[in-house]
């Protein structure tokens, strides 16, 4: 489930229970549903899709900083490879080496696919003669919601910046 701050904006995403027990709590409202309805014993209620909270939540704004992850990285990079644009065999290039004196930081790391990374091996980009199609940046804060839900449902795109280039990803 997608979670809203009182702002509309996008802050987080939480399991179904987690929704629930939001909901039951009258800390969050449902915006969009989900297909089929939640049920128990002797109750039905609407299954979330997207819900926001009531009271407004102060989110620290160095999300950005948070760990470096393999995921991360290619979630930032639009699961692409940034030298060919492959989506295959994906992993992680630092663009100026660690042996070169390359840092292990956002600014430094992209999303690669293995034939890429092997043919620029332990090169600068000039040397390689291989640039990454768009300088690698700390990411926005919305691209950690597409590493915890890599497929986008449709129900959540209205609320997502750039939600359009990770509908297909994974």
């Amino acid at each position: 489930m997608l979670v809203l701050n009182a702002t509309y904006e996008p802050i987080n995403v939480c399991t179904v229970r987690r929704a629930v027990v939001l909901l039951l709590k009258s800390k969050a409202e449902v915006i969009e549903q989900g297909e089929r309805p939640l049920r128990s014993e002797c109750e039905v209620m609407t299954r979330p899709a997207v819900i926001r909270l009531t009271h407004y939540v102060r989110v620290p704004r160095d999300t950005h900083r948070r760990k470096i992850t393999r995921r991360a990285v290619f979630a930032r990079d639009g699961w692409e490879c940034q030298y060919c644009g492959s989506r295959q065999q994906l992993t992680v290039d630092h663009v100026i080496p660690r042996s070169k004196g390359g840092s292990s930081d956002w600014t430094n790391i992209v999303a690669s696919c293995a034939p890429c990374n092997r043919r620029k091996s332990d090169h600068l980009p000039a040397q390689a003669n291989m640039h990454p199609r768009r300088p690698p940046r700390e990411p926005s804060p919305h691209v950690f919601i597409h590493v915890a839900s890599p497929r986008i449902p449709a129900a959540w795109r209205p609320w997502l910046p750039d939600a359009d280039a990770y509908a297909d990803a994974a």
